[in-house]
């Protein structure tokens, strides 16, 4: 997730869909039908990833939009995008002037789907557990400033914070922060298998084959008070084995709404020709791919090594290859249209310059080519991944200065084996947890970091990233995050490719479907509905 200096006025018209709905919203009714979504995520429940939608394990887009339909939280992103607003609150602020101390009131009669009450207690449990957990592949790093839990009252809650921290309540949105019952989850342990309670606006029946969830069936929750308006009574989740399958299904009409995950050939083939009754519509997006580097293994151990590889990529190349209209090439962690973002690799590197790598590499006295593996996820990013890495592979080794190869890996194994640091270098994506730099940066450079990357630098850990959170106005932290850009270019930890650009494909008919995806890869089922097709 497998996926953020934000200024929160300008994040209505970054998060803005593009182009209207496939149909009208006249018209539309909840209970009209189910609808039918399909997608490319797997969901698996086996040894590596025991508790596929437990809140302190999950932490990958699939899974979150699972999550997020399923399990409330106290604040929720708004519809057109911005600063986090109430959901299964009622108010929530900070109560001090050093951002260290946040409190929620929640909503009158909130109850589980169950039907039990849920209170401030529930609230306490519910993040304490996360924390108590701490699963090596679970989100419990998004809580790391969080110190305490303390229960005010049975609707008051207040969050005392070790450090400020601006961009807690976006954490709060998060399913990291999901609220759950002590009656169905273990206080240290996962729940295993595809079971998921919560007081959402949905409750979920999965069906399961060989351990895979094949659908999840979507229904309406009838105890369920917050924020959303649902659109419809039910929709079923499909998933497929590829696109091609998935696109087929569409086509069809066996399914309504496809995303994740879009080929980009099927991208392009929609939006010049799309099949009777379908229409491409573009959202913005800001997932971002990357190669990742363990900075203690002996290939890339040496700075110039990572820098050099810096210089010689050619992000436009890969892009005209295998993503065309669907990626942009990216030089920064932070993507360009995250207000922060400063273009660090191109400014020091250029672009695919062989001339500098080459420099680099003989300033430092590292002998040429070098040998390098390149290591892939075959099953968790689409289809088009197979291609980069040979296309990266092909530009790389054209230089003369890398003899590398590449190896690809289903998920199961690869992501148990990038965290163990077996790989020098990794492909991964990034889909943010909240639409600000931080989240860009924090999972990436802190301590306990979503790569478990050796790499450390002392400045960004003991006063940049701090120095960025206390800011609630978020052009204040633009020059603590600059800074960090700068350093991840100087230091290649990790190496920016490209930024994605989002696509949903949908019958005609189904309204909703410009809200149905936000820019942060939030899946927002409540807001389809059916209505006169467009």
């Amino acid at each position: 997730m497998n996926r953020k200096t934000l200024v929160l006025t300008a994040a209505a018209g970054l998060l803005t869909p593009t182009l209207a709905a496939c149909g009208s919203t006249s018209g539309g009714a909840a209970g009209s039908g189910v609808i039918v979504v399909g997608t490319t995520d797997r969901f698996e429940a086996a040894d590596y990833a025991p508790a596929p939608f437990d809140p302190a394990y999950a932490y990958d887009a699939g899974a979150w939009n699972v999550l997020r339909q399923t399990v409330q939280t106290l604040m929720h992103t708004p519809r057109g995008g911005g600063q986090p607003v109430p959901e299964a609150a009622s108010d929530c602020r900070f109560t001090d002037t050093g951002n260290e101390s946040y409190r929620c009131t929640l909503r009158s009669g909130l109850k589980f789907a169950s039907g039990e009450p849920l209170t401030a207690k529930d609230v306490k449990f519910s993040i304490d557990r996360v924390l108590a957990i701490k699963d090596e592949n679970g989100p419990s790093s998004l809580l790391s400033t969080l110190d305490t839990v303390e229960v005010k009252s049975a609707d008051t809650v207040v969050f005392h914070l070790k450090t400020p921290d601006a961009t807690f309540p976006y954490k709060l949105s998060t399913p990291a922060a999901g609220i759950v019952s002590e009656k169905n989850y273990d206080a240290k342990k996962l729940r295993e298998g595809f079971a998921v309670d919560g007081s959402g606006p949905y409750t979920m029946k999965a069906e399961v084959k060989d351990n895979h969830l094949v659908r999840a069936v979507f229904s309406k929750n009838p105890n369920y008070k917050g924020d959303l308006k649902l659109q419809n009574d039910k929709v079923e989740l499909r998933t497929f084995d590829d696109s091609a399958a998935m696109g087929k299904a569409l086509t069809a009409g066996s399914v309504h709404m496809v995303s994740r995950t879009l080929s980009p050939a099927q991208i392009t083939e929609f939006a010049a020709k799309p099949p009777k009754g379908v229409k491409l519509v573009p959202l913005p997006g800001l997932e971002i791919r990357y190669i990742g580097f363990n900075t203690d293994a002996p290939a890339v151990k040496d700075k110039a090594v990572r820098q050099a590889l810096a210089a010689a990529v050619d992000r436009n190349a890969v892009i005209d290859k295998v993503y065309g209209k669907s990626a942009q090439p990216l030089y920064s962690l932070v993507p360009s249209s995250v207000p922060g973002h400063v273009n660090s690799f191109f400014n020091k590197y250029g672009e695919a310059n062989t001339a500098k790598a080459a420099d680099l590499l003989k300033a430092a006295g590292i002998k040429t080519p070098v040998k390098l593996t390149l290591n892939y996820t075959k099953d968790h990013y689409g289809d088009g991944t197979a291609t980069e890495f040979e296309t990266l592979k092909n530009q790389l080794n054209s230089t003369q200065l890398f003899d590398v190869t590449v190896q690809g890996s289903d998920w199961s194994d690869f992501r148990p084996a990038q965290k163990k640091g077996d790989y020098a270098a990794y492909g991964l994506g990034w889909f943010p947890d909240y639409p600000d730099a931080d989240n860009f940066l924090a999972p990436f450079l802190e301590q306990d970091n979503f790569l478990g990357t050796p790499y450390a630098n002392a400045a960004v850990r003991a006063k940049l990233i701090p120095e960025s959170r206390r800011a609630v106005d978020r052009n204040v932290a633009v020059p603590a995050i600059t800074e960090m850009q700068d350093i991840v270019a100087e230091d290649v930890p990790v190496l920016p490719l490209w930024q994605g650009k989002q696509y949903v494909a949908a019958r005609d008919g189904i309204t909703g479907v410009e809200w149905s995806v936000n820019a942060i890869s939030d899946l927002q089922l409540w807001e389809l509905g059916r209505g006169v097709s467009g």
